[in-house]
Order: C-alpha cells, then structure tokens, then sequence
C-alpha cells in the first residue's frame, strides 16, 4: 500500500541502515536509489536527507525541511526539484531509528514563483502609460498648454496608452481565466476559415496600412472544429497581428492553412518576414517576453499574445510549435487532437 502514495517513504535504522523505501521515494530521488540494506549516509547526493534523519534523532522529535536536487529529466524547467522533508525517531520492539516523508513541492514552487514574476511584470507594464497619462493630466491642469493642435496630441497620447492599459489588462483577463479551473470551456463546433475571417476583418485597418498578401487554404467545407470560438478568435488574432506589426514593410506574404486528419486537426500561421532569431524561439511563449528588435513603440505589443496563445491551444488539448529563418519565414504550426 505504501508504494501506491505519491510521497516517498523511508525507513531508517539508528546506524542509518535502509529497512524500507517506498517506490515514490526511490522515484523522486533517482538516480540514487535508495535499497534495503544500504546507507544512505553513504551518498553524498543524499547529504540534505542525511541532515534531516540526523537532526531528528539528534533532537528526539520531529523536525521538517526543505531540500533541493538536480531534476535529471530537466529540460525547460530551472533543473532543480523541491522537495519538503518531514523525519521523526521511532522505536520498537528495542530498535530505533527515523522515519522520512517526502513530498515533491516543485509545481507548487515554480507556480508560486510565476504568479510573483506575472505580478510584478503586471505592475511594471501598468506603470509606463499610466505615468504617461498622469504627466500629460499634470501638463493639463497647469494650463501650460493653449493652442487647440498640442492639447489635440495630448490627447491622442493619452488615449493611445489607455488603451494600451485596457489591453493588457483585458490578456490578462484571458490568461487568468484559461487557467483557472473552475470555468470550463464553452465547446461549440464552428468553421475555422469563418473565424479566420473575422478576425481579417477586425484587423482590417492594420491590412490596409501594412497591405500583406494574404492567402487562406482550407477545406471545401471551411474546416470544422470543436472548441471555444472565443480562445480560437484570440489565437489567431494574436498570431496574425504579431506577423503584421513585426513586419511593417508592406507586401507581406501571409498564409493561414488548415488540414484535417482522421486524429488531428493541423493549422499553420506562416509569413515571409524578419523573422524571429534562434537564440529567442524558445522563450517567445513566455509571459511578457519581447524579441529583442521589438525597440519601436508603434510595434512594442503587451508581450503576453503568444503566452495566450499557447495556453489557449494546450487548453484544447493541442500543442503550438514554432520555427523561425529570419528573413526566409515564421512558420506557426497548430496540433489539436480531434475525437475519434
């Protein structure tokens, strides 16, 4: 029953001698298993365990702990896994020794840590335009300003970052709300061309200054889908509107396709631009990233369309990947799994 618990579980004697370990706890500590009749003082790798059994026998009560490890199936992730360690004496039947609960802490950590870093660049993002606006209100009400053309771009700058204000605060909205659990998704089949369409005609005004050539390759039927028509609007809105405003030179080549498989919707977002650097591919999902060319402000975006975008995808079920030639192509590709 043991080897059933997510928590790992050893058992200890006083000469620190395994007399048990639960699989979790052999599982969690890999490479370093942990077998019955070893010590585990005899691995350096498991000092902060060590430390732990020590302390608690040392003091004749319970002691708790935090511990870190290499993450040997590390890829994206920091490389390390927490780990908090509960040990306490035993005896029985005259032998003693220290039982150990482990429980791995590391999602729980790395979310604690992502929702710090999403506030604090939250308020760093809120606070340049709300700074513009409050100096441009100052300016006004100290009647510095008379003649009707510079209180005319007073206001244009103002409304031009509210906007920007309302902009991330409704992604972050959208962000909050794909991922918190308790509001599912509103599933509804819908055309994919159609959406793709709208959302071409509300970014109508972009196309006409940017005049891309667009091309839309889908299904005789338009291509249908299963999901929620407000996250799909929010994929490729972002992801068309990122092609557009990364690449300001008109003539832009643009192609949305969509294929369909017997287990798999596949559809890609792809253009002909300045494309995206190979140091940078693999953090453009991450939350309030910026390519490092985004130096302009009529370009500078919010930094969380492509964050949106991916949890929007995994939140079907899909996966979202990204391969970029710089000045050859940005290619998009969209995997969502369709029922059988």
């Amino acid at each position: 029953m043991l080897n059933e618990t997510p928590q790992g579980i050893l058992v200890v004697d006083d000469e620190d001698v395994v007399l048990f370990a639960n699989l979790a706890m052999n599982v969690l500590f890999l490479p370093n298993p942990m077998t019955v009749g070893s010590r585990i003082g005899a691995d350096p790798a498991l000092a902060g365990i060590v430390r732990l059994v020590e302390d608690a026998r040392g003091q004749c009560t319970r002691v708790e702990g935090d511990v870190c490890y290499p993450d040997p199936y590390a890829s994206e992730r920091s490389g390390e896994r927490h780990y908090h360690v509960s040990a306490a004496p035993w005896s029985e039947g005259g032998r003693n020794g220290v039982w150990v609960m482990v429980d791995d802490v590391t999602e729980r950590i790395g979310l604690e840590q992502a929702r710090r870093e999403f506030v604090t660049n939250a308020g760093h993002e809120l606070r340049t335009p709300l700074s513009l606006i409050h100096g441009y209100i100052e300016t006004l009400k100290s009647g510095m300003i008379k003649n009707a053309a510079s209180l005319g771009r007073c206001f244009d700058v103002m409304e031009k970052h509210s906007r920007r204000m309302m902009r991330i605060i409704d992604n972050m909205l959208t962000i909050s709300r794909l991922e918190g659990s308790d509001e599912p998704l509103k599933v509804d089949t819908f055309l994919v061309r159609g959406c793709v369409q709208d959302v071409l005609e509300h970014l109508n005004p972009l196309i006409e200054v940017r005049q891309p050539v667009i091309t839309l390759d889908f299904p005789p039927d338009g291509g249908l889908l299963s999901g929620d028509r407000f996250y799909w609007d929010q994929i490729f809105s972002n992801l068309i509107e990122n092609a557009l405003k990364e690449n300001p030179c008109t003539g832009l080549s643009l192609k949305v396709v969509g294929r369909w498989t017997k287990h798999e919707c596949i559809i890609t977002v792809e253009d002909d631009g300045v494309g995206i650097p190979a140091e940078e591919v693999p953090f453009v999902f991450k939350r309030f990233y910026r390519c490092a060319k985004d130096h302009s402000e009529e370009v500078r975006g919010t930094g969380m369309g492509l964050s949106i975008v991916r949890r929007a995808v995994e939140a079907h079920g899909g996966s979202i990947e990204l391969e970029s030639r710089p000045g050859v192509s940005t290619v998009f590709t969209i995997r969502v799994p369709l029922p059988d």
